[in-house]
């Protein structure tokens, strides 16, 4: 059967003389492999198309008794190296690929989930925007798409409104719990053993905001750095714990050294 879709080109790996066999999310079966023959050639079409962090257009002969598919034709449609490589933006991007390679399923549909991570790639790649900020923004929004939403608005341990509470309270802090996810107040949070820290209030409004945001773009959310990174180690932690999600690669440890520097 042949199909079409769109996809990002989350890992590639070379077969045979000139081969090539990739990991892709796509918008209309999820994650799947798929082989693309003797593109390695440069004299072949597709040549230069399928490397990590593409967004592409596919043509693929399908068979669903397949593991790997067979590409028969694509363009491109948006690429990391446009206009420009940048270290800072590689380091977002593989951050981001391999997060969605290790912690989703194969040949699942979910066109929510391909939505958002296209559309951060755009960003990603459109230089207007913040690299940590979107990342930060990224792993939220995925972390909830996939079936772990943290409470954000109600305490999590209590189920109290808390910006109320937090008035009346007359609160500084609150407690992010990672499991059940999301805020908690201080004394209810004191009634759990479940793994927590203490955030500052501008913190968990930050969150909010990320939460409440569709998608950012330029200077759309007013931050400090230093609180984007607290937020940033925060939701890691969260999705590591929430999707078994195993520390990042080796060479992806040494991207991100760089872009921390």
């Amino acid at each position: 059967m042949i199909v079409k879709t769109r996809a990002v080109i989350l890992r590639e790996i070379k077969y045979r003389d000139q081969s090539k066999i990739c990991s892709l999310y796509t918008s209309e079966f999820g994650k799947i492999s798929v082989i693309i023959k003797s593109v390695r050639n440069p004299k072949n079409k597709l040549s230069g198309l399928f490397s990590a962090g593409n967004v592409v257009d596919l043509v693929l002969y399908k068979k669903n008794n397949r593991d790997i598919q067979l590409v028969t034709d694509g363009n491109l449609i948006l690429s990391p190296m446009v206009p420009a490589p940048d270290l800072d933006r590689f380091a977002i991007l593989y951050r981001i690929i391999d997060l969605v390679r290790h912690a989703t399923e194969g040949n699942e549909k979910n066109l929510s989930l391909f939505t958002l991570l296209s559309g951060t790639l755009e960003e990603l790649y459109s230089n207007r925007i913040d690299f940590q900020q979107l990342y930060t923004w990224f792993l939220l929004h995925f972390v909830s798409l996939l079936g772990f939403q943290p409470s954000l608005r109600f305490c999590v341990l209590s189920g109290r409104e808390l910006m109320p509470a937090v008035e009346s309270m007359k609160l500084t802090e609150l407690y992010f719990v990672m499991n059940p996810g999301g805020l908690a107040l201080p004394g209810a949070s004191g009634e759990s053993s479940a793994k927590k820290q203490l955030i500052p209030l501008r913190l968990a409004i930050l969150l909010r905001t990320l939460a409440s945001t569709r998608l950012p773009s330029g200077n759309s959310i007013k931050a400090d750095p230093a609180d984007i990174e607290t937020l940033w180690n925060l939701l890691q932690d969260y999705c590591s714990l929430h999707f078994g999600h195993a520390r990042p690669s080796k060479n992806l440890s040494i991207i991100s050294q760089l872009l921390l520097e």
